[in-house]
């Protein structure tokens, strides 16, 4: 197997559950391959350099290898590396999260529902 579409291989590396939640993640622009967004066709060689944005996290890989079939999780993470740079700004983000963690007041009550209704486009408006 010389190429395969990103979102099985995403999907067999186990960074999204199914691969119904990659195509909407890949389409939802979270997936770049050389630094431009990918489409859920394309197809993926070993050695190229995808950009996985997870919640607060983005990793920055580089495909070592390629499966179409979802296996164990060690298995899953021979398919890929994650370059140097990418542990440590995720460590680094991690840590800055964690010290602001407490700077935030926590709410007294629930939000109603209309403090809720505007939560929820706000988060559609940032993708979160």
């Amino acid at each position: 197997m010389e190429r395969l579409r990103v979102d099985k291989w995403l999907w067999a590396a186990r960074f999204y559950k199914t691969r119904s939640i990659a195509k909407a993640a890949i389409e939802s622009g979270k997936v770049h391959l050389q630094g431009q967004r990918v489409k859920v066709s394309r197809e993926v060689a070993v050695g190229e350099r995808l950009a996985v944005k997870q919640g607060w996290d983005e990793k920055e890989i580089i495909i070592k290898a390629l499966s179409d079939q979802r296996g164990p999780a060690p298995v899953a993470q021979t398919l890929y590396e994650e370059t140097p740079q990418s542990i440590e700004r995720r460590e680094r983000e991690a840590q800055a999260r964690k010290a602001a963690g407490g700077a935030t007041a926590r709410p007294t009550q629930k939000p109603g529902k209309h403090e809720r209704k505007a939560l929820e486009r706000l988060r559609k408006q940032f993708d979160l």
